[in-house]
């Protein structure tokens, strides 16, 4: 509902980038961008592996993917997605 909320508020989709991103951000997360050093191979599964902790919603060019503690939660088996990019949220010391 939040974020339908914002969408409103932006006269936008709910699912747009730009609405997206503004909620996620609102809510104190980070954006960084997949280094592009295997464009086509670095996987949703890599990146998890390679974060074992933590928060993450990885972003593909279509899709939003979960990863929480290393494990990809989602409707259906998005493990070999490819994402570009990711949102996080820093711990708190």
């Amino acid at each position: 509902m939040e974020l339908c909320k914002e969408g409103l508020l932006m006269a936008d989709l709910p699912n747009s980038n730009a609405v997206f991103a503004s909620y996620l951000k609102g809510l104190g997360y980070k954006k960084a961008i997949i280094p592009n050093t295997c464009p086509d191979c670095y996987t949703a599964q890599d990146f998890c592996i390679d974060n074992p902790e933590g928060k993450y919603l990885l972003c593909t060019g279509s899709h939003v993917i979960a990863c929480i503690d290393g494990n990809i939660l989602d409707a259906w088996d998005s493990s070999m997605e490819i994402p570009t990019y990711y949102y996080y949220k820093e711990k708190r010391a």
